[in-house]
């Protein structure tokens, strides 16, 4: 197992991508072994707060009748409802007071999928002296890979926490990997 108190150093910052309640098992977008995640992101929590290494975290916050949902045109169900129990973060994981929560999905005419879409969060990091990312969390093959692109286009440093993620399927979680190893993404 890597330990993450020693792979983090000044100038990293950690993302944990979407760990939410609609995610986890029993969830509106359940991920298969989704809440496998949450004891390897919140290690890595814990070496980040330790080493006093800022945390991001992001959350899907959808209105009513998003364009990302089915009935919408979109490809998605109903999930991660601003406000509702299914959009909050995953029960048990252990974000610090000092995390920076970005919402995303909120705009009314287009989804974002990054992180980064809108949300300004590349300022955001500039500002607080990162240079290299450690991602984690939910889809490997969605909103985790277009974070990690989006984050190198923004000449971003980017690790994979590899265990920290789960696809939505397997086939797309290979491809996903293949991608970002493609792009300049470390996996660990």
């Amino acid at each position: 197992m890597t330990d993450s108190r020693e792979l983090l150093r000044q100038g990293d910052g950690l993302l944990v991508v979407d760990v939410q309640r609609c995610f986890s098992a029993g969830g509106s977008l359940a991920i298969n072994d989704a809440d496998a995640v949450v004891p390897v992101l919140n290690r890595w929590i814990e070496a980040a707060v330790q080493r006093e290494i800022p945390v991001y975290a992001s959350r899907d916050w959808h209105p009513l009748h998003h364009v990302s949902f089915r009935e919408e045109g979109g490809d998605w169900p109903p999930h991660c409802i601003v406000d509702t129990d299914d959009a909050g973060f995953h029960p048990d994981l252990r974000l610090p007071e000092s995390t920076i929560i970005i919402s995303k999905g909120v705009r009314f005419d287009r989804d974002q999928v990054s992180v980064f879409d809108g949300t300004g969060l590349a300022a955001q990091l500039r500002r607080d002296g990162v240079v290299r990312l450690w991602v984690g969390g939910l889809a490997l093959d969605v909103c985790v890979a277009a974070s990690v692109l989006s984050a190198l286009a923004e000449g971003f440093r980017v690790t994979l926490i590899r265990d920290g993620t789960r696809p939505v399927t397997e086939k797309g979680g290979r491809e996903a990997l293949r991608r970002l190893r493609e792009a300049g993404a470390e996996v660990v």
